[in-house]
């Protein structure tokens, strides 16, 4: 299914819009298949790290697949149990959480979390997947973590609100 979806919209165009830079810390939240992992490495490359996270275990095993596949020495991927991540504060200059925000029962607690990893120059985008935009501003606002600073057709881009 994904790799049908790829031939209209590419990996590297989906995170084209992202701004990912040499050296930076990014984390794929909800790394399902993969599907970006060789990307990113590329993009912030052998100077970056790469954090593909995931509460399946399947994922984590395609992430490790994307790894061995294309020697992407930059890459580390984590599970996490929906609550916590076991990454250091303020380690990530990029979040991208690409069409699972729906899906999570207790955004309060993702979103605290992700405030958490991220650097207070760092940049979460939050794509609203099957939800109406309304309804991901109203969990984001809701968070007090962070600051919705742009809108497009698919995301919201947030800044860290000090705490």
């Amino acid at each position: 299914m994904f790799n049908v979806a790829d031939v209209f919209k590419s990996p590297a165009k989906r995170l084209d819009p992202f701004n990912i830079q040499k050296a930076q810390t990014v984390i794929d939240y909800g790394s399902g298949t993969g599907r970006y992992i060789r990307q990113a490495s590329e993009q912030v490359g052998e100077s970056g790290i790469v954090y593909p996270v995931d509460i399946q275990p399947l994922a984590i095993k395609a992430a490790f697949r994307q790894i061995e596949r294309h020697n992407l020495k930059n890459v580390k991927p984590i599970q996490t149990d929906g609550k916590t991540i076991s990454i250091p504060s303020q380690t990530a200059d990029v979040i991208f959480a690409l069409d699972m925000f729906h899906m999570v029962k207790d955004t309060g607690s993702l979103l605290k979390e992700l405030h958490r990893v991220t650097k207070p120059s760092g940049i979460l985008y939050l794509e609203d997947g099957h939800q109406p935009r309304e309804k991901t501003k109203e969990k984001v606002m809701k968070s007090g973590c962070w600051v919705i600073t742009k809108e497009s057709k698919t995301f919201v881009t947030c800044k860290p609100n000090a705490q």
